[in-house]
C-alpha cells in the first residue's frame, strides 16, 4: 500500500490536476537517465503536447525513476501512455497488460561488442576464451548482448564474464585491462565516445526497437492513428524537429509493433 500511495502522490504532484482530469505520460529513461523530475518533465512535455494536440486532450508527464513503479503503473493501468527504456518494459506492456503499440524511436537500439584500440581481438571468433565485461546481470542491455552473442555461437555461461554496475564501468575495465571484450548499448554515452577515442567496435547486433511509446488499451484506435500521424510528421516541421532534438532521437517509427512483441521471445532464447 505504501508503494502505491507514493506512486499516486508523485503522479498528482507533477500532473497538477490528478489522474481523472488529464491523461498521463509515464517516462522512464532507465538507469542511464540521471535526470530529476523537473528536468524530465521539461524534456518530455513537448512530446506530451504533441500527443495531446492530436487527440484533443491534455497530457501530463510523470517521471518514473524506479522500474517497480513503471511495472506497477502498467499493471494497474495508471499510465495512459508510456515511453520507456529499457524496451522490454513496453514490450511487456503489450504482452501482459493490454497496452497498444504507438511508435518506437529511431535509430534502433543495438548491442555493440567493443574492444580497446590495442586489443588483439579482431572479430567475434576471437572472443571465446577472453574475459568479457557486461553491465549488471539484471540489466536489459546485458540480456540484449547475451542474446546476440548466443545467436553468434558464444555461450556466455561458458566464458569468463565480469558483471559491472554500469556501462561506464565496462569501458573502465577494458581501458585498464581487467577485461578483453565488452558489451554496451549503441545509444549509451560509452558507445558514442568509444570509437571517437580510437577504440574499436568489432560487432553490432541485430537492431531492436528502442524507446517504445505505448498507449492504454482503452484508447480508441482512431486516437492511436491520430497520434501516429502527428509523430510521423515531426521531422517535417521546425517545432517537431525541436521536440525530437530535445528527446534525443531522430524520428518515430510507427510500424514496429510486431518487432516489439518478438523482442521478449528473442531475449528469452527464441529466434
Amino acid at each position: 500500500m505504501k508503494k502505491k500511495w507514493m506512486f499516486a502522490l508523485a503522479a498528482l504532484a507533477f500532473s497538477g490536476a490528478g489522474w481523472s482530469q488529464s491523461l498521463v505520460l509515464g517516462v522512464s529513461e532507465g538507469t542511464s537517465g540521471g535526470l530529476d523530475h523537473a528536468r524530465v518533465i521539461a524534456k518530455y512535455q513537448g512530446l506530451a503536447d504533441v500527443i495531446g494536440k492530436a487527440i484533443k486532450q491534455k497530457v501530463e508527464v510523470v517521471f518514473l525513476r524506479e522500474f517497480s513503479n513503471l511495472e506497477e503503473g502498467m499493471k494497474e493501468h495508471r499510465l495512459d501512455f508510456v515511453i520507456a527504456r529499457p524496451s522490454d518494459y513496453p514490450a511487456r506492456g503489450l504482452r501482459d497488460y493490454g497496452y497498444k503499440f504507438v511508435a518506437s524511436a529511431k535509430p534502433d537500439g543495438q548491442c555493440h561488442i567493443i574492444v580497446a584500440k590495442d586489443s588483439p581481438v579482431k572479430t567475434l571468433a576471437d572472443v571465446k576464451g577472453r574475459k568479457i565485461a557486461l553491465p549488471e546481470q539484471a540489466a536489459y542491455m546485458t540480456k540484449f548482448c547475451i542474446a546476440e552473442l548466443r545467436d553468434q555461437g558464444i555461450d556466455v555461461k561458458r566464458e569468463a564474464v565480469q558483471y559491472v554496475r554500469e556501462q561506464g564501468a565496462v569501458a573502465f575495465y577494458l581501458n585498464n585491462k581487467f577485461a578483453d571484450v565488452g558489451g554496451v548499448a549503441s545509444y549509451s554515452g560509452v558507445a558514442a565516445k568509444w570509437e571517437k577515442d580510437g577504440n574499436r567496435v568489432i560487432h553490432k547486433s541485430r537492431p531492436q526497437p528502442y524507446f517504445p511509446l505505448i498507449a492504454s488499451g482503452k484508447l480508441p484506435e482512431a486516437k492511436i492513428s491520430a497520434i501516429q500521424s502527428a509523430l510521423a510528421a515531426l521531422p517535417k516541421e521546425e517545432s517537431g524537429q525541436e521536440v525530437l532534438k530535445t528527446i534525443g532521437i531522430k524520428e518515430f517509427d510507427t510500424t514496429g509493433e510486431k518487432r516489439l512483441l518478438e523482442l521478449l521471445t528473442w531475449l528469452a532464447g527464441g529466434s
